[in-house]
């Protein structure tokens, strides 16, 4: 039986070889003597590897070298079938632990022995290292989890309509201030894969031996990259070009996802655990993937609690202190300057008149400040929002191919975020302890935007990764190449062939035709750079 341990460039496989005596056998092999196997190594990595042994019988005993197989080379070693062996492969540069095998011993002949030998890859990396084992099927499953790259995808679909006008309907844009509409929920969804993403591939990179340092090196060029995207690109203008001084917004959406993405980032490079132990015999086992990040869960708790005291306790001139109001004439015309209370307050005091001049309360509500929804206090529970995306991301390394496990604790989490989400807007609008706001992105938002992201990954999941019955198809190709979406649509979305002037502005129906061709023909865009092998990383 052959088993495979993936790698990002290659993959490493052993095999026990079957050989016959007679005529027929090769002449180069060895002659095997009685309870021997011929192990032959294939291995298709980069990187030469180690292959270290144990055997079960043999008390505390340390490993020995069994063989040491060069980068696209094979290598063969004769081995006793007395006893059940235990081996491990390693990286022969880092030391870092591939997968572990186990050679369970048969009764009967020898080549009985050979032939009913299994090894098992007991240790499976998501990411770039992955063991895995072809069970009933004979088919590997493939270490990518394609419900991260289809929800990815869907909610850059929903975004890239959105952003182009979601065909003037109101319930497909974003509410005036307080409430849900669709627009208000693909920016959450988005954040959420972020912070999921950030576990897999960063324990992934950890358990190739990436150092510290080289995370870190990678996490700023990645954060600073983003950032130069975001500010150039939101401020393009036809007229004045790729820096528009003439409408100037500091603040913006890939800001926003570059400093979420740089916090969750060093919270999981410092402190993310490499290997989540299960422990057997302790009360807290059925939080233990919560337990063991207690110092991830503090630095939220007090970022949390930094925004709650801005938000409530901050004094804002001429506003009541902790208004969550949209100002203009809400509020019976009581305080028109106040849009946003200490959230607006930061930001027109830190940016001036370098923000968003239009947000969704401007019509509705008459407002005069400008006002941004990516704002610098709103980043607080934007990475707040991420870092439960961190949390599924953990689910799925803690309860490894335990489907229903990690179905479970997905709905727990649904449940218990939802539940209050309702408390503290009360279930109503604008009547709660803390109204749902995207603009403020105010922790009922959070909360309630964590429920519907842990129920929407796991539908995906369960579909997509667990019954195959969904290939993610077509939202797993924008999902792959998010970046070069965003950044193209966001430049080219007012031109033609994405759209065009239209003739009939009296109804809906071209605005949402020219709105739902512009976006298909960005989805159709990915599926050919999907089709050439090409993906804008950065």
């Amino acid at each position: 039986m052959l088993e495979e341990c993936g790698h990002a460039q290659g993959r490493f496989s052993s095999s026990s070889s079957l050989l016959h005596r007679g005529k027929s056998a090769v002449a180069a092999r060895p002659p095997l003597k009685m309870d021997q196997a011929l192990l032959t190594f294939h291995n298709h990595l980069i990187e030469e590897v180690q292959v270290f042994y144990q055997s079960d019988h043999c008390y505390k005993c340390v490993h020995q070298l069994l063989a040491s197989v060069k980068p696209k080379n094979n290598a063969s070693t004769i081995i006793s079938t007395k006893f059940t062996l235990s081996m491990q492969v390693e990286l022969r540069t880092t030391n870092a632990t591939l997968c572990r095998l186990t050679d369970r011993e048969s009764q009967g002949s020898p080549e009985a022995s050979e032939a009913d030998s299994l090894f098992r890859c007991s240790e499976m990396t998501i990411a770039a290292h992955a063991c895995e084992t072809a069970h009933n099927s004979g088919k590997a499953k493939p270490s990518r989890l394609l419900s991260l790259d289809t929800f990815r995808g869907f909610s850059l679909t929903v975004m890239v309509f959105v952003n182009y006008g979601g065909g003037g309907y109101w319930f497909l844009q974003h509410a005036p201030w307080n409430g849900l509409a669709v627009g208000d929920l693909v920016m959450p969804w988005f954040v959420f894969i972020i912070g999921t993403s950030v576990v897999l591939a960063f324990s992934s990179m950890q358990r190739r031996g990436v150092t510290r340092l080289q995370l870190l090196r990678k996490i700023t060029w990645r954060t600073v990259v983003l950032m130069i995207l975001g500010f150039c690109f939101l401020n393009y203008s036809p007229r004045d070009g790729p820096l528009s001084l003439s409408w100037l917004r500091i603040p913006g959406v890939l800001q926003r996802l570059a400093f979420t993405y740089f916090v969750l980032s060093l919270l999981q490079t410092f402190w993310g655990q490499k290997e989540i132990p299960l422990s057997a015999d302790h009360w807290w086992n059925p939080a233990q993937d919560v337990i063991l990040y207690w110092p991830q869960w503090l630095i939220i708790v007090l970022l949390e609690t930094l925004w709650l005291c801005i938000t409530f306790l901050m004094p804002v001139p001429n506003c009541p202190t902790g208004y969550l109001g949209a100002g203009g004439i809400g509020d019976g015309g009581l305080y028109p300057n106040c849009t946003g209370g200490a959230a607006g307050h930061i930001d027109r005091w830190i940016f001036g008149d370098n923000m968003y001049r239009y947000p969704s309360c401007k019509e509705l509500y008459k407002t005069v400040q400008p006002f941004d929804p990516e704002g610098v206090l709103g980043t607080i529970n934007s990475i707040v929002m991420g870092f439960l995306g961190m949390q599924a991301g953990k689910i799925i390394l803690f309860y490894k191919r335990k489907n229903i496990h990690i179905l479970c604790r997905y709905l727990v989490w649904a449940v218990i975020l939802g539940i209050s989400a309702a408390i503290l807007s009360k279930c109503t609008r604008d009547g709660g302890f803390i109204p749902v706001n995207k603009n403020l992105w105010s922790l009922s938002f959070v909360l309630c935007m964590g429920s519907f992201s842990f129920l929407l990954l796991g539908g995906v999941y369960f579909v997509t990764d667990m019954k195959g019955w969904w290939g993610g198809q077509p939202f797993i190709y924008p999902g792959m190449n998010s970046i070069f979406v965003y950044v193209g649509h966001s430049i080219l979305g007012f031109y033609f062939p994405f759209s065009w002037e239209m003739r009939f502005q009296e109804n809906h129906w071209e605005l949402l035709l020219q709105n739902l061709w512009g976006t298909g023909l960005w989805v159709l865009i990915a599926y050919l750079l999907y089709r050439k092998k090409f993906f804008l990383k950065i």
